[in-house]
């Protein structure tokens, strides 16, 4: 079976062409709720692709001995211990960006997008794959996670990754910060352009 997988296309359309975020839909709690600025999300993106990519690995070693009716719990289990490592090593080395995202990223067990991963793809092929599954699948999640938290951060406070970036004489002349991007709300409403822009480049995503 591991012959006949097209490694490419499994490590490459989940960029765009089967984005999880933008095209599955998945994952966008943790889209809406950690994108207020660039950094975070860099750092939940990172933390997914970590997670994603090493529970593909372990469920697919296992995949042949875990029994049918308890593999979820198995697969819970396996992400929930890769979560804690990451979230230690956080608080080890990015306090500050721990705290920012605080919760979110023990919520990182319930991400549909892992779960998805590991029961239809991870189960079924065997380690390399599975593992260019995972990092494909959370790069694909992380690319939306950064393009939300650019505009976010940018248009909502003038400033990306904590630099000022709109000058001082912008707002001198008038220019006021869109305090709306940094609530929720506009997290959603700038995933829904994407995924706008994303369709009409993509006319095979179009339904008649």
């Amino acid at each position: 079976m591991a012959d006949k997988i097209n490694y490419k296309s499994v490590f490459f359309n989940p960029f765009s062409k089967n984005n999880p975020v933008i095209v599955q839909v998945l994952g966008i709690c943790s889209v809406l709720a950690v994108t207020a600025q660039l950094e975070p999300a860099i750092v939940m993106g990172m933390s997914v692709i970590a997670v994603l990519a090493f529970s593909n690995v372990i469920i697919s070693l296992l995949r042949n001995t875990i029994p049918t009716n308890i593999r979820i719990i198995v697969q819970l289990v396996v992400v929930a211990g890769l979560v804690v490592i990451v979230d230690q090593l956080l608080k080890a080395y990015t306090y500050d960006v721990s705290k920012q995202l605080s919760v979110f990223i023990g919520l990182i067990i319930t991400n549909c997008i892992l779960m998805g991963r590991l029961e239809a793809f991870a189960m079924a092929n065997s380690p390399w794959p599975s593992f260019l599954d995972g990092i494909g699948n959370g790069i694909g999640y992380t690319i939306i996670l950064v393009i939300v938290g650019f505009f976010r951060e940018l248009l909502g406070s003038g400033t990306l990754l904590g630099y000022q970036i709109i000058p001082q004489w912008c707002y001198d002349h008038g220019y006021v910060n869109n305090g709306l991007m940094i609530l929720p709300p506009m997290a959603l409403i700038v995933v829904a352009c994407i995924i706008w822009v994303h369709r009409l480049c993509n006319k095979d995503l179009q339904e008649d």
